[in-house]
């Protein structure tokens, strides 16, 4: 079962296995050829996958709970990164180390808007579940069909804060008057910013995602334990970001892996109750609809690297 091929649907989010994957030859040496297609955001993985377009996405999970709601036969066969979602805010907005807790932040943003990718979308989730933890219905969340979009309009006032993945704060750093808010661990503890995802008649290829999954599983431990020759290649891919600026994304929240521990199920399963409260789903989905983790607890033994956090450089 060598040369064959597998259509990847990804993200632009740098920290993903996808574009390591795509510039190395981790794929190659294990027989695989890869078509990769580049999406706006998770929904529209799932809507790829459900036409049939797609063998694979990499996914943050609520939509695909969601998916899942809606009939469709998708499996979570390995993770990859936890706690990938961040709010920064322009300098008026007072930093979450700066306030006295949570609540004192969200009041100075009563009035105003988080802006957030598509709804459905992990970090679209999350902040609507962090408001409602704290009652704050005097702050809107306006999504966008593109992460690229919130930079600018933080600039413009349009949304006095945004949440998105790390790339968002380091590139507010770089190239606006924005700056991290909230950090990753402050929002949902172990949250899966993203699953490997297919759907269930994939599963038939055993053989192929097994090896798929070695190399998704190298790519994560080339991360943790080399993240400087990573983000060369992620630079150099992408052909869009430095490599200074993939290492800031990597260090802003360095959690790596592909298992899928009892924590990362169980973060997941927190997000099928948030998203029924919420109305997305007309049920709470099961974990055993979810995950399919044979394939990958045979390629990572052993516990998680989640929390063992990467190299330094």
């Amino acid at each position: 079962m060598t040369g064959e091929t597998i259509r990847i649907g990804h993200l632009s989010t740098l920290y993903h296995t996808a574009f390591l994957l795509r510039g190395s030859g981790l794929l190659a040496g294990r027989g695989i050829r890869a078509t990769w297609t580049l999406f706006p955001s998770g929904p529209d993985i799932i809507s790829a996958m459900q036409a049939g377009t797609l063998d694979l996405g990499y996914i943050g999970l609520p939509p695909v709970i969601i998916g899942i709601d809606r009939g469709l036969r998708l499996a979570c066969i390995a993770g990859g990164h936890i706690e990938g979602t961040v709010v920064i805010a322009g300098d008026t907005v007072r930093t979450l180390a700066e306030c006295g807790g949570m609540q004192e932040f969200l009041s100075q943003l009563a009035g105003k808007a988080i802006g957030t990718p598509p709804k459905g979308s992990i970090h679209d989730v999350i902040v609507r579940e962090l408001l409602a933890e704290y009652g704050r219905t005097d702050v809107a969340v306006k999504n966008y069909p593109w992460a690229d979009f919130l930079p600018d309009a933080l600039e413009t006032g349009e949304i006095a804060a945004a949440a998105g993945t790390p790339a968002l704060a380091a590139t507010a750093h770089r190239y606006g008057s924005a700056r991290l808010a909230v950090p990753p661990d402050r929002l949902w503890p172990f949250n899966p910013s993203y699953g490997i995802i297919v759907m269930r008649e994939m599963l038939e290829k055993c053989d192929l995602l097994a090896r798929f999954l070695a190399a998704h599983e190298a790519a994560c431990e080339w991360i943790r334990h080399d993240p400087a020759a990573c983000a060369r290649i992620v630079a150099g891919t992408t052909g869009m970001v430095d490599e200074a600026f993939i290492l800031e994304t990597y260090r802003i929240s360095p959690k790596y892996c592909a298992a899928l521990p009892p924590e990362y199920i169980a973060s997941t399963m927190k997000f099928t109750r948030t998203l029924h409260a919420l109305g997305y789903i007309s049920r709470e989905v099961g974990e055993s609809e979810c995950f399919e983790r044979s394939l990958i607890e045979a390629v990572h033994k052993g516990s998680h690297h989640y929390s063992a956090g990467i190299a330094d450089v």
